[in-house]
């Protein structure tokens, strides 16, 4: 964003509360990206080191984003943290640690891994038990002696259980809808299917249901040197104890649905469509340098998986949640979300509030644009020019990108608890980003949020 708002010179500035990257120092140590090295690309910013077919580890990926931020010369402001984000006038007050902003525009860009979405089950983990995040998860010896009980299947849950059972820990996962995937198919990565066969292309006007397509489960993949797939299949195949989706937790006592047999073969039938429009598109463009059709075998699990699970009696020590996250919107006084806490945004046009801006969110304009090579391709078309508060990393949900928490252009704007500088763009995470001044007001037109 802060480039695309350069290139424009629109005047802007982004507000970081850490450091450029800065969230993806804090994630598990074997933490890899999902999405291989040729897809971390930024405007301008291409990978060019000697492994384009590897994965980045977090630290890897932070170091890329702060030589991006450098190469281009973003103006962030780095240990500034957006505690407000209001209207005011005509365009937006922004409230820092380091003082104010008034914006024309701003752009949220905190991205969607901000709060860990714990359900209210988790309250009835027993006190005997360490219930934890998997964002504060770090290896498995930080975890107490005993089995694991891993709750969601998806990107997060399949990676830790697969990880703590090469630990050589006895490992329960709790299975609820997830979308199978292979790591690589025809002897080339899964994402060079989806970005080659148009996979990624697909816009969120064309999708028919884009509240539910912004919040599917993440992929089942691993960034792994060996390139490895790691699906319910494998890790049962592993020792991986798989039930169903955790129900209640009370007395000690986990309950799971019996419904895990119909949720793998709808993974397993949604697979099978992918592959047959892999192939379909594949025939019909003549591809070469791939290999045969092939196709893996359905996902197996027990005639009777367990419905209920002693977690004492079992030998659990730990409940791992890996149920997702969700963004942080606590800071944003703004009246935009739902009774659910979301935002509503038309493809990154925030809903009823113009100026306001929304970046580094799942199925943003496209489906490229849940991966930072899509943040170039995947924001071109805009109605308006994109003004965006740069957030931190998604996800598993892999890896949307953004510089911080929020920016304002460089135009030697100095925050001052007593005179609040105007831009036209504010970026937030929880930064904010302004462009375009106004004449004769030391005030940037937008702001971003990281």
């Amino acid at each position: 964003m802060s480039r695309r708002l350069a290139e424009r010179s629109i005047d802007h500035v982004v507000l970081d509360r850490s450091e450029v990257g800065g969230s993806w120092r804090t994630r598990w140590h074997s933490l890899r990206l999902l999405t291989p090295n040729w897809q971390t690309s930024l405007p301008g910013f291409d990978y060019t080191g000697d492994d384009p077919d590897g994965f980045m580890t977090a630290p890897e990926l932070a170091d890329h984003l702060a030589a991006y931020a450098r190469a281009i010369g973003a103006p962030v402001r780095t240990g500034v943290e957006v505690t407000s984000v209001a209207p005011h006038d005509d365009g937006y007050r922004v409230v820092t640690t380091a003082g104010e902003w008034v914006a024309d525009a701003v752009v949220l860009a905190n991205g969607g891994s901000g709060i860990a979405n714990l359900p209210p089950l988790a309250d009835g983990v027993p006190a005997s038990v360490l219930s934890l995040a998997s964002k504060d998860y770090r290896s498995p010896e930080g975890l107490p002696d005993g089995g694991v009980l891993v709750v969601g299947a998806s990107a997060s849950g399949v990676q830790l259980a697969d990880e703590l059972a090469r630990s050589g820990r006895d490992v329960v996962l709790s299975a609820g809808e997830h979308v199978r995937m292979p790591r690589t198919y025809r002897g080339r990565d899964i994402f060079w299917w989806m970005d080659a066969a148009g996979v990624l292309d697909e816009r969120y006007d064309e999708i028919d249901d884009i509240i539910r397509a912004r919040h599917v489960p993440s992929p089942q993949l691993v960034g792994s040197p060996d390139r490895r797939s790691v699906d319910l299949r494998a890790l049962r195949e592993r020792g991986v104890r798989i039930v169903g989706r955790v129900g209640r937790i009370a007395d000690g006592r986990a309950q799971f649905s019996g419904g895990l047999a119909n949720t793998a073969k709808l993974a397993d039938l949604k697979l099978e469509r992918l592959l047959d429009r892999f192939d379909e598109w594949a025939q019909a463009t003549g591809a070469s340098g791939i290999g045969d059709v092939e196709r893996f075998g359905p996902t197996e699990v027990d005639a009777a998986p367990a419905l209920e699970l002693d977690l004492a009696a079992s030998g659990i020590s730990t409940v791992l949640w890996a149920t997702g996250y969700r963004p942080d919107y606590s800071w944003l006084d703004v009246p935009v979300l739902d009774y659910k806490g979301r935002l509503s945004h038309d493809g990154g046009v925030v809903t009823g509030s113009p100026g306001l801006y929304v970046l580094g969110t799942s199925l943003l304009r496209r489906r490229r644009s849940t991966y930072s090579r899509g943040c170039g391709a995947g924001h071109r078309g805009a109605r308006r020019p994109p003004l965006v508060v740069p957030g931190g990393p998604p996800y598993d949900r892999s890896t949307s990108a953004g510089t911080g928490n929020g920016s304002v252009k460089r135009s030697g704007f100095a925050p001052t608890a007593d005179a609040a500088p105007k831009s036209s763009a504010t970026t937030v995470t929880p930064s904010v980003l302004a462009s375009a001044m106004r004449t004769g007001r030391s005030t940037p037109s937008s702001v971003t949020r990281v």
